[in-house]
């Protein structure tokens, strides 16, 4: 027994699928990621791990285990105790309930919109890092960082 001839068709509509109008394969979307290129949600996102970074060591292990997350929006149980209040919050924190280990949250929508710049933004979300952490240790932010000024 041989082999079926291959039909001339069949490889042509493949080699097409692949080579559309005759200019080669297509290459990745976009190039290599650089600054210019990540988003303003990548930005922020990179902004809090860095304050965290900079901050773990100065805790001493004791943000071992403790989630860090960004949320666009306070909402629910945050965002009623923030109505009392008369004020949106900027970052959350909570001890560990139940399986939930503690958590720190920073809400990047008010962040964002108290500042003007990136150097500010910065300077921001550093120090809603060092007052979520400070308050889920229950230390004052000073005793946490000593660099805490408390004003971005």
């Amino acid at each position: 027994m041989t082999d079926p001839a291959p039909d001339p068709h069949a490889t042509t509509a493949r080699r097409l699928a692949r080579d559309r109008r005759g200019r080669g394969r297509r290459g990745p979307l976009a190039w290599p990621p650089v600054p210019e290129m990540t988003s303003r949600e990548d930005r922020f996102d990179q902004l809090v791990l860095d304050a965290v970074e900079r901050l773990v060591p100065r805790a001493a292990g004791r943000l071992d285990g403790v989630e860090v997350a960004v949320e666009l929006v306070p909402g629910g149980d945050v965002l009623v105790a923030a109505e009392r209040e008369g004020s949106i919050p900027l970052g959350h924190a909570r001890q560990g309930q139940g399986r939930s280990g503690p958590r720190i949250v920073v809400y990047r929508r008010p962040v964002e919109s108290r500042v003007r710049d990136r150097t500010e933004l910065a300077e921001l979300v550093d120090t809603v890092v060092v007052e979520q952490a400070a308050a889920l240790l229950m230390v004052t932010p000073e005793d946490l960082d000593p660099d805490y000024d408390g004003h971005p």
